[in-house]
């Protein structure tokens, strides 16, 4: 690290496409950062809707669109920046690149614009976990850190706001959260068989709730007509949803951004697993995360008991 970047409180740029999981997945790079520049300021080029989660938890100062129509200038030969693109980008002590960037362009580019450092990293991951390759390009400013779990501290303020949501919906504690969907119907574990884990909460005494996303209308419609009176939660921003999760006691859920959420949130995870790599993308958080397994990668062949008996030894 320069002499010059020593000398003021730094300013870095990170540049981060993907999904959910994927952003989730590179929050120890911000973290580790602001461990070793607590005052750094941190902008992020990435999707808003996502990026917004390390805004929100003090891991950032601001986001700006990657879909921003002048943004394609940084992917493409010969480019025209405008004078507030090269202000911006000179503006920053250190980029990291971790977009897609297979000949070096958008590098280029960047310095070309008149970056004065990039560190790039790919987003395709070609070894171990997901964490550990996306830490590897930090070891060129002597950080070593390699099995940081991803981490997102709500404010008070937002975390009340998630207790008043689930006081809104009737619930009096902390309840069980169940996430039944995911981007892939490959990955979902059958949703008979969640039905059936929510009855035995109830059993138990315990309070559930369902989150449901965008992709999720047929496990929605199966939980509505099997408990007419649960608790769902949807349409929720990914920082509300964070918010509302860090109240939670316990969280259940397939292979999917909204299980890497509840594990940085900070509580215990079941993760249900089949034919996606745990090994490569198994969530990881501060809370305790059991990865449950498909036999041959079949979530049809994991059974309710192996589930139930995880859930209660969390």
């Amino acid at each position: 690290m320069s002499e010059a970047i020593r000398s003021h409180a730094p300013r870095f740029l990170v540049l981060r496409g993907g999904a959910i999981g994927d952003f989730i997945a590179t929050l120890p790079v911000l973290q580790a950062l602001r461990a070793q520049w607590p005052d750094v300021q941190i902008e992020i080029w990435g999707y808003p809707h996502i990026a917004e989660l390390a805004v929100a938890t003090g891991l950032a100062q601001s986001v700006v669109s990657l879909d921003r129509a002048e943004m394609s200038r940084f992917f493409v030969p010969e480019p025209s920046f405008t004078d507030a693109q090269v202000a911006a980008v000179r503006s920053f002590d250190l980029v990291f690149n971790y977009l897609h960037d297979p000949v070096g362009q958008v590098r280029s580019n960047l310095l070309l614009a008149g970056a004065k450092q990039v560190l790039s990293g790919s987003p395709i991951i070609k070894r171990g976990h997901a964490v550990s390759f996306l830490l590897e390009p930090l070891q060129a400013l002597a950080i070593y850190e390699t099995e940081i779990a991803p981490a997102l501290d709500f404010p008070a303020e937002l975390r009340e706001r998630g207790r008043e949501r689930l006081r809104a919906l009737g619930l009096k504690g902390k309840p069980v959260a169940v996430h039944p969907g995911s981007g892939s119907p490959l990955k979902n574990w059958p949703i008979e068989r969640y039905v059936e884990i929510i009855r035995r909460l109830r059993g138990k005494g315990l309070e559930a709730v369902g989150i449901i996303g965008e992709a999720d209308a047929a496990e929605a419609a199966v939980l509505a007509r099997e408990f007419p009176d649960l608790a769902l939660l949807s349409g929720l921003t990914l920082v509300e949803l964070g918010a509302v999760l860090a109240e939670c006691r316990l969280y259940l859920g397939n292979d999917s951004g909204i299980t890497h959420l509840a594990a940085a949130a900070g509580l215990p995870v079941v993760a249900l697993f089949g034919p996606s790599d745990a090994d490569q993308w198994g969530p990881r958080g501060r809370g305790r995360v059991r990865i449950l397994r498909a036999p041959e990668g079949e979530l049809e062949r994991l059974p309710v008991s192996a589930v139930w008996e995880a859930l209660e030894n969390p």
